[in-house]
């Protein structure tokens, strides 16, 4: 790659980081499309292509990273990025088995917290209690202040245990760790309801608004408004 190319890089790089999503994905398009394959463009392009939730655009995604693979800067820590992001792809285009066996896959070889995250949230999606039991017990072995995994192991107890009481202490824990976390917010409103504060609940769902969603949210950003629109007006 050349000196210019590497500055168009560096520039849509630069971009994505200060906010400006909409200018990034451009300035990735056009570097895509012109034939230059860099993991570290490729990377944060397929992540923004993730989020939007589009088909089309998920299995751009998912094209480019197999693309990435043979770039010239592709490391081990930018293999365990692409393969999480390929996951992410396949589970969102429906092909559940390979999502969750590309990252078993990766766990084996290049274990490490983004893995333990995806791989834990992906075995509750599957509706796997004894799977999700046992990963999510070994994430939280491997760091007890996770925000991501004490998210994961409250939603596996709350979602396929049925048991909220047991739950709650790692939402909680969650949410003092990072308090912005959009599906924890969410998982804490249901508690507020249950105890009839509904302006507790309106609350964290409209701080939850505020952050930025993932196709692997629990709840959509549009769901959540509409919530909160039938709290305020019953």
């Amino acid at each position: 790659m050349g000196f210019f190319d590497a500055l168009k890089v560096r520039q849509a790089l630069m971009k994505h980081q200060k906010g400006n999503k909409q200018e990034a994905e451009k300035a990735y398009e056009e570097l895509y499309n012109s034939g230059i394959i860099q993991a570290a463009y490729i990377l944060p392009y397929s992540t923004l292509l993730l989020r939007t939730g589009e088909e089309n655009k998920i299995q751009k995604a998912k094209e480019m990273l197999l693309k990435a693979q043979k770039a010239s800067d592709y490391t081990p820590e930018r293999r365990q990025q692409l393969l999480v992001n390929y996951s992410i792809a396949s589970f969102l285009l429906g092909d559940k088995e390979k999502a969750i066996q590309t990252l078993e896959a990766a766990d084996k070889k290049y274990p490490c917290g983004l893995i333990y995250q995806t791989l834990g949230y992906l075995y509750v999606e599957s509706g796997d209690k004894e799977k999700a039991l046992a990963y999510n017990q070994k994430a939280l072995e491997y760091d007890d202040e996770d925000s991501v995994v004490l998210d994961n192991i409250g939603q596996m107890y709350y979602r396929l245990y049925d048991d909220k009481e047991k739950a709650e202490p790692y939402f909680r824990k969650a949410n003092e760790l990072k308090p912005n976390q959009i599906d924890t917010l969410y998982f804490l409103s249901r508690y507020d309801l249950e105890k009839g504060d509904k302006n507790a609940a309106i609350e964290k769902l409209e701080y939850a608004l505020e952050g930025t969603f993932s196709p692997l949210n629990y709840k959509k950003q549009e769901e959540i408004k509409k919530e909160i629109a039938a709290l305020k007006n019953p």
